[in-house]
């Protein structure tokens, strides 16, 4: 690392906040929060935005075929990888106005800080908005980031659906000619960047109780996703005696029950949920011959999650109160650690505005998981009010993201100068 430097002193931070309160505004919901959904209209509104706020800042605007945003500030050598800043601008159907937001708009406030210093780094900057991290419209999440660290095939992202049966081609159509007409340059492949780094929420209590503003995360923990199938048979529910039913309801609450007991068995950091939970036939007076269920399964540790999905298929390759079960893997993301030598450069630059905190795992994953693998990455979280996310009540204090952004700046510069 170079000698730190402090510009981040001069970022302008009423600005700053300015263009979160700004970008919250779009997609605004009546009753509060945030309904910015993927590729929908105020999605592609928020990215226009960015544009025109960065094409004042002397940035250029480009976009890749998935649809993911890349404003950039040349450096002085325009041939070097570029450093990139970045997050997502989707939210939850009824979401905060900082989960994503917080980190893009960061970036944004290099640029300005940059631009406003009138500062050249040796590397070009970019900061990036990554397409439809959430997956609150078109599931999995994080296809963006995906595609652009090889981890995910852009033909099974375009195929996605969503609930209304508008494929994610369909729908990112009208957002690429929106960017092309505002002048957006289209590149055709994805490139290793010098190096990642992503602010974002802490979606969680652990800073807000500790009254910390911010902190570096070390790494994020690892996530697998399951459904899990349950054929029972159907029978009416006032004639047939309870020990000669095949209830497929009753095999799922056995089963769900044995999965909880070998989580449970592992150390606190496993994270164990139910998200989903569905029934046929659905009928008040039918006993179900079919139930299906998703499993959320989280731990940082990747010889944990292995151990824990085979416990998993063992318990399901078996008949619950006489159903048969079937296990189906929906998706797999392994943890990963952050570059150590960014992580301390964040660590510094914290202390440097008063912040001295310990390191965080993130338990939600972020498309810096996916950069991890790709490129030297680096997170820095910010408290949100009683780690609420996810949620319109979900809230950043002015004061606690400015430390982040300074320190943030900081870091950019040192990794970009050189």
């Amino acid at each position: 690392m170079q000698q730190h430097s402090t510009l981040g002193r001069e970022v302008d931070i009423d600005r700053f906040w300015q263009d979160v309160q700004t970008q919250a505004r779009i997609g605004a919901l009546p009753e509060g929060g945030l309904g910015r959904l993927a590729l929908d209209k105020s999605d592609i509104e928020a990215r226009l935005w960015l544009m025109q706020e960065a094409a004042s800042l002397g940035a250029s605007a480009f976009h890749d075929p998935i649809g993911n945003l890349y404003l950039r500030r040349e450096g002085r050598t325009p041939e070097l990888p570029p450093l990139l800043i970045g997050s997502h601008m989707d939210s939850q159907p009824k979401g905060g106005f900082y989960d994503g937001a917080l980190g893009v708009i960061a970036g944004l406030a290099v640029l300005r800080t940059l631009h406003e210093q009138d500062i050249t780094l040796e590397r070009p900057v970019e900061v990036v908005s990554w397409t439809n991290e959430e997956g609150a419209r078109f599931a999995p999440g994080t296809p963006g980031s995906a595609w652009f660290a090889g981890a995910r095939d852009i033909a099974a992202i375009m195929a996605s659906h969503d609930d209304a049966g508008v494929s994610f081609e369909q729908a990112l159509a009208p957002c690429l000619e929106a960017m092309d007409a505002k002048g957006s340059i289209k590149r055709e492949t994805p490139f290793r960047p010098s190096a990642y780094l992503e602010l974002h929420i802490e979606q969680g209590p652990v800073l807000d109780a500790g009254q910390l503003p911010a902190c570096v995360v070390g790494g994020i923990q690892g996530v697998n996703w399951y459904r899990v199938h349950l054929q029972g048979r159907a029978n009416h529910a006032g004639t047939t005696p309870m020990d000669m039913r095949q209830d497929a309801v009753m095999g799922a609450h056995a089963l769900i029950r044995e999965l909880e007991d070998c989580v449970n068995r592992q150390d606190s950091q496993v994270r164990f949920t139910i998200g989903k939970f569905s029934v046929a036939p659905d009928s008040i007076n039918t006993i179900a011959d079919d139930v299906s269920f998703t499993v959320d399964l989280r731990h940082p540790d990747a010889s944990v999650l292995a151990a824990i999905d085979n416990d998993f298929a063992a318990l399901a390759a078996t008949r619950w109160r006489g159903c048969q079960a079937r296990l189906e893997r929906l998706s797999s993301i392994a943890p990963v650690s952050f570059d150590p030598n960014i992580l301390e450069s964040l660590e510094q630059n914290l202390e440097r505005y008063g912040t001295k905190a310990p390191r965080l795992v993130s338990g939600a994953f972020h498309d810096a998981i996916h950069l991890a693998n790709l490129c030297p990455s680096a997170m820095l979280f910010v408290a949100c009010r009683d780690g609420i996310s996810h949620h319109p009540d979900e809230h950043a204090e002015k004061d606690d993201a400015a430390v982040a952004v300074r320190a943030l700046t900081d870091t950019v510069l040192e990794l970009a100068q050189g």
